[in-house]
């Protein structure tokens, strides 16, 4: 009897230690993307939870019963605000609890569709073709794929690390810890992929989803069109025409689109063209949840894109 106490004793020592991390606040993400930047900084400590299932567009989704229990019963909400999720803001009105817009919060850098020189001439007709489909992406309008900077990524960690450690403050060092770590990770996820992307600048490839341009402008990249504003959006017969006619005067190029599905229209625009058709996945829909997994979809980006146009 005399030895199982000290052996009791030793459990009692080490088990508490690592129960004691474990968070009580529960951080809920709209997104796949925001969800592993929190998961980075909640790394040993508790797991995010995110509401879209996999291959849910936020353009487009619609909130079910349990979505709308779990808005509410978060400890801590994370969206990119009502340019993406247009879903969320009449839920939102019901919560008590915190809730954060992450394009408000002060440091993030902000991009308007339209903002690169001859953008908006270059796409005028891409975006008048499909105005009455999505207005969210017209000239002007906030560009809401922000997570795609990794700038950004930077300070969006550090507002979730700030507020969890409010929320949690026996875990805040490890929080803090955690945030300070994963920028020094983009740090490096920085030059690697200048590194890999170095060359690259002028190859011409085509999306059928403007949501690139944070990672393009980082990278020094640039897509030549946009086949269809939103890939869930079929464009009118003349756009067809006229984005066929873009692909045959460009000559090799690449045509991605995003998971989950490739668009009917990737295969009737490319048919005996020099087109090579790959997919760009903006949102991780296949990545482990993970302290590294923000770090891998930026990496898998930039190997898809180099990949196809490495071989032009």
């Amino acid at each position: 009897m005399s030895r199982l106490f000290p052996a009791l004793g030793l459990l009692l020592i080490t088990f508490p230690l690592s129960f004691a991390v474990q968070a009580d606040v529960r951080v809920l993400t709209s997104i796949k993307p925001l969800q592993l930047i929190a998961a980075a900084v909640q790394d040993g400590v508790g797991q995010p939870d995110v509401l879209l299932p996999p291959g849910a567009s936020p353009h487009h989704y619609a909130l079910r019963p349990s979505d709308v229990r779990s808005v509410r019963n978060a400890g801590l909400l994370y969206w990119i605000g009502p340019d993406l999720e247009s879903f969320l803001p009449r839920v939102l009105a019901g919560r008590d609890k915190p809730s954060v817009a992450v394009q408000d919060v002060p440091g993030m850098s902000l991009r308007h569709f339209g903002d690169s020189q001859g953008q908006h001439a270059e796409h005028q007709d891409d975006h008048a073709d499909a105005d009455q489909h999505d207005h969210a992406h017209r000239p002007g309008s906030l560009d809401a794929h922000l997570w795609l900077q990794p700038a950004n990524a930077r300070v969006i960690a550090g507002k979730i690390a700030a507020d969890l450690a409010l929320a949690d403050p026996d875990n805040a060092a490890r929080y803090q810890a955690n945030a300070e770590a994963f920028g020094k990770r983009l740090d490096a996820l920085d030059q690697r992929l200048k590194t890999r992307l170095n060359g690259l600048a002028g190859k011409p490839y085509f999306v059928f989803h403007e949501a690139y341009d944070y990672f393009e402008a980082a990278y020094g990249l640039k897509h030549a069109g946009v086949l269809s504003v939103l890939g869930e959006v079929q464009p009118g017969a003349q756009h067809v025409a006229a984005m066929r006619k873009r692909l045959q005067q460009t000559g090799p190029t690449c045509v991605f689109s995003e998971p989950p599905f490739r668009p009917r229209l990737a295969q009737t625009l490319s048919a005996g063209l020099p087109v090579t058709l790959a997919e760009l996945d903006a949102m991780g829909g296949a990545l482990p949840v993970d302290a590294n997994g923000y770090e891998a979809l930026l990496e898998n980006l930039a190997n898809e894109l180099a990949g196809c146009l490495e071989a032009l």
